[in-house]
């Protein structure tokens, strides 16, 4: 008992041509197409996400500063 079978997949191809159109059907298979890609790459990613805060880092010294304290000697 196969719930879609030819004719089944002819009439939801009707209806959706009836519904969107001849125009927006390649957008909406081209939007779907990369929808799957998209979805099949984050899939496929096992990167886990960092949580752990960065450690700050140490304060840079001002680039005048350095000019100032030649100056200064």
């Amino acid at each position: 008992m196969n719930f879609l079978t030819i004719p089944h997949l002819l009439v939801i191809l009707v209806v959706v041509l009836v519904l969107f159109g001849g125009q927006r059907l390649p957008e909406l298979g081209k939007g779907m197409g990369a929808f799957i890609k998209n979805l099949k790459k984050g899939m496929s990613d096992h990167d886990e996400i960092d949580v752990a805060p960065k450690a700050p880092k140490a304060p840079e010294a001002a680039p005048g500063a350095a000019k100032e304290e030649k100056a200064a000697k």
